[in-house]
C-alpha cells in the first residue's frame, strides 16, 4: 500500500508512539462497578416483567450504589490511573 505510482504520491502513515502497557481497565473498581450494575439491571428487568414497581426502583438503587462504589474505589487507588499518573509511573 505504501508503493508510489507515477500518477500518485506515496501514502504516508503517521502512527503515534506505542502506548505504555496498561491493564485495560481490569481493576477492582471496574469489576465491582460492572457486577453491581449488572445485578441492578437484572433486578430491574425482572421487576418490569413482573410489574413490580418497588422492585424496579430497588434495582435502580443497586445500579446507583454500583456507580458510587466504583468511583469511591477509584479514588482509593483501586482503579485505572489517570493518563498523567500512568505517564509518570512509566517514566514518560
Amino acid at each position: 500500500m505504501g508503493h508510489s505510482s507515477p500518477d500518485r504520491a506515496a501514502e504516508r502513515a503517521y502512527l503515534p508512539r506505542a502506548a505504555p502497557p496498561t491493564n485495560h481497565g481490569h481493576t477492582t473498581a471496574a469489576w465491582v462497578t460492572v457486577v453491581l450494575v449488572l445485578i441492578g439491571a437484572t433486578v430491574s428487568s425482572l421487576a418490569v416483567m413482573g410489574a413490580l414497581v418497588w422492585l424496579f426502583w430497588v434495582g435502580m438503587g443497586i445500579v446507583v450504589i454500583g456507580l458510587i462504589a466504583g468511583r469511591v474505589l477509584k479514588m482509593l487507588g483501586f482503579g485505572q490511573p489517570a493518563a498523567q499518573d500512568a505517564a509518570e509511573l512509566h517514566g514518560h
